[in-house]
């Protein structure tokens, strides 16, 4: 999930009493995701694509502190004036900063003193609620908002991070999960002609890259009712998918062998006897359960093997609007989250929450698109180029984060986070 800035649309903001709970719930949950980590844990960076876990507490609290506490309260001084360089990530408009690869390289501040900023921070917030409410209770849901995303980050860093290390060792203990199968495969045709997607200018909260809400037009389609799972992978695999060139885009298959892929990130063995790394430590591949950790490179070539397509972004967000966003295997609390096969839920299973779906959208702007004002919007438009488009969510996704208009991008050879695919075809 990226570090976006965000849109709140002009439906309304939630009372001072619901807003600065959310707040509070938030900042806590964060933390909790931190209590098992020591203080090397919390430092080491292990790829340039990721951020030590606590830098993302700090640059969530940084972000509090300039776009609220700095530039709407009144006589607030900061924390400390050092820390600015440390913790912005790429807003621009606020000056220089530290190289996201060296990141890992900030042995200080200690996590205790993190920790004591985010102390600082909420007080300050708290204390200021009421004022912040009167005239910006955009930015606090937009804080709320962004540190939601980083909370997903967080578990995605800390996986690559333990993932790398020989021993294998576990964030937290393995859920215990009933062992369900998937459902089977069938077809689900979409709607078709004019179609409206895009945030609703009245909902509470949208990134600026959900909106305009506009028209688009839908060919005859249908969708699977349930992602990809790890079974049908293994059998991808076993039919030579990652050494068969005509299944690849170009770049793609580049990618397959300057990398040496053969699997999904996180997957080692063989043959019908896979393991993969998970937030658990090592254990057996699920082959019920969705497979995650693809690129989208990886998930282009799955659906030409299976004579399928990967959705359009309009294909999918039209299937999800009737949709319940908030339900589904989502991150509630601090636990070793993973996906698993789910229930069908009005006819689909996984349509939010589980796995992160790539579609097949290059990911733009909507026509009329405009980014938010002031420094929070630079970071959506400047980055509509190169990237493709996922939808829907996952299992490290904060419950209630999520909307069926909600855009996520990522490179296409990226893949640490929970992305999978679900097929779609033309009819």
């Amino acid at each position: 999930m990226k570090d976006l800035s965000s849109h709140v649309a002009p439906g309304g903001t939630p009372p001072p009493t619901q807003i600065a709970d959310r707040f509070l719930h938030t900042r806590n949950l964060s933390r909790e995701l931190v209590e098992n980590l020591n203080e090397a844990d919390a430092t080491v960076q292990s790829m340039p694509d990721a951020s030590p876990a606590k830098w993302h507490l700090a640059h969530t609290t940084w972000f509090f502190e300039t776009f609220l506490l700095r530039d709407h309260v009144p006589g607030y001084r900061l924390h400390d004036a050092r820390w600015p360089f440390l913790f912005n990530s790429y807003y621009e408009a606020e000056g220089a900063r530290l190289a996201r690869p060296e990141r890992g390289l900030l042995t200080r501040p200690t996590v205790a003193e993190v920790l004591a900023y985010r102390d600082h921070v909420e007080a300050a917030m708290l204390a200021a609620m009421p004022l912040l409410m009167e005239r910006h209770g955009d930015l606090i849901e937009l804080g709320i908002q962004h540190e939601q995303q980083h909370q997903e980050l967080l578990l995605t860093d800390i996986k690559h991070l333990f993932s790398r290390n020989p021993l294998g060792p576990a964030y937290a203990p393995p859920l215990v999960i009933p062992s369900d199968r998937s459902v089977p495969l069938r077809w689900i045709e979409g709607a078709e002609g004019r179609f409206d997607i895009g945030a609703d200018e009245k909902a509470r909260f949208a990134f600026d890259n959900e909106l305009p809400r506009h028209p688009v037009w839908l060919a005859p389609h249908a969708l699977a009712n349930r992602p990809v799972t790890n079974g049908e992978w293994i059998e991808f695999i076993a039919d030579q998918g990652y050494g068969t060139a005509s299944l690849w885009l170009s770049d793609g298959w580049d990618w397959v062998r300057r990398e040496g892929v053969v699997a999904p990130l996180y997957w080692r063995g063989g043959g019908r006897q896979w393991e993969q790394f998970t937030l658990s430590g090592w254990r057996a591949v699920d082959p019920e359960a969705p497979v995650t950790h693809i690129s989208f490179y990886e998930a282009d070539a799955f659906a030409a093997w299976a004579g399928a397509r990967l959705p359009t972004e309009q294909e999918w967000e039209a299937a999800a609007c009737t949709r319940d966003p908030s339900g589904g295997l989502q991150l509630d609390r601090a636990e070793a989250v993973h996906p698993r096969a789910e229930a069908e839920a009005d006819g689909f299973a996984s349509l939010h929450g589980n796995v992160w779906e790539w579609t097949g959208s290059a990911y733009r702007p909507w026509p009329g698109y405009r980014p938010a004002a002031g420094a929070v919007g630079e970071y959506n438009g400047k980055f509509m180029s190169g990237q493709s488009v996922l939808r829907g969510g996952s299992c490290a996704t904060p419950r209630g984060h999520l909307r069926a208009s909600y855009r996520n991008f990522f490179h296409p050879h990226q893949r640490w986070q929970f992305t999978g695919l679900r097929l779609a075809r033309s009819i």
